[in-house]
C-alpha cells in the first residue's frame, strides 16, 4: 500500500509542475496556439519569449493578478480581466515587414506617448506600437517597465480622477 501511495503522490507534483512552468491565463486557448505555431522563426521565438516577459511581468506587478490571454484581432492579446487593473497588450509579426513584431497598445492611451519619453532609444509605430527586430535582442528592461504600466493603466487613471 505504502508503493501505491508513493506513486500517487509523484503525479500530482508532475502534473503542478507542467501547471507552474505554464503561463497563467483564465483557460488555455488552442486558437492562441494555433497562431503562435504560424509564425516563421525566429519571429516565433522572439514572440514567445516576449509572451513569457508579459506573463511575468503580471506576476511581479502588484494588483494585476491573472492575466487572460485571447485573440483580439486575430492576435496574442493579454487582458487584466480579473482586476480591471489594465489596458489590453496584444502582440504579432510585423506583416508588411519581414522579421519585424511588435507589441500593440490601445490607441486611446497615453501609453505608447510615455513610453516615448521614458525610452526614446525604442522604435515605435504611431501611439498604438513598439517595434522590435529579430535579429535584435530583446530590450527586455524597457519592455518589462512598459508592460507593467500598460499592465496597471487603469489603476492610475483611477487614482488620478479621486
Amino acid at each position: 500500500m505504502a508503493g501505491a501511495g508513493s506513486a500517487m503522490k509523484k503525479t500530482p507534483k508532475k502534473a503542478a509542475k507542467r501547471i507552474a512552468n505554464k503561463p497563467r491565463a483564465a483557460t488555455p486557448d488552442a486558437a492562441v496556439e494555433a497562431v503562435f505555431a504560424t509564425y516563421p522563426n525566429p519571429v516565433k521565438s522572439k514572440l514567445l519569449a516576449l509572451r513569457r516577459l508579459i506573463f511575468d511581468t503580471a506576476k511581479t506587478t502588484a494588483e494585476v493578478g491573472a492575466l487572460q490571454e485571447a485573440l483580439k484581432w486575430g492576435q496574442p492579446s493579454y487582458l487584466t480581466t480579473e482586476s480591471k487593473s489594465g489596458s489590453t497588450i496584444r502582440i504579432d509579426q510585423v506583416k508588411a515587414k519581414a522579421g519585424q513584431y511588435a507589441v500593440y497598445f490601445h490607441c486611446e492611451t497615453d501609453l505608447v506617448e510615455t513610453f516615448r519619453e521614458l525610452y526614446p532609444e525604442l522604435r515605435y509605430g504611431g501611439n498604438r506600437s513598439i517595434l522590435l527586430d529579430a535579429g535584435e535582442k530583446l530590450p527586455a528592461a524597457a519592455l518589462r517597465h512598459c508592460v507593467a504600466l500598460a499592465l496597471t493603466y487603469h489603476l492610475r487613471k483611477r487614482a488620478r480622477t479621486k
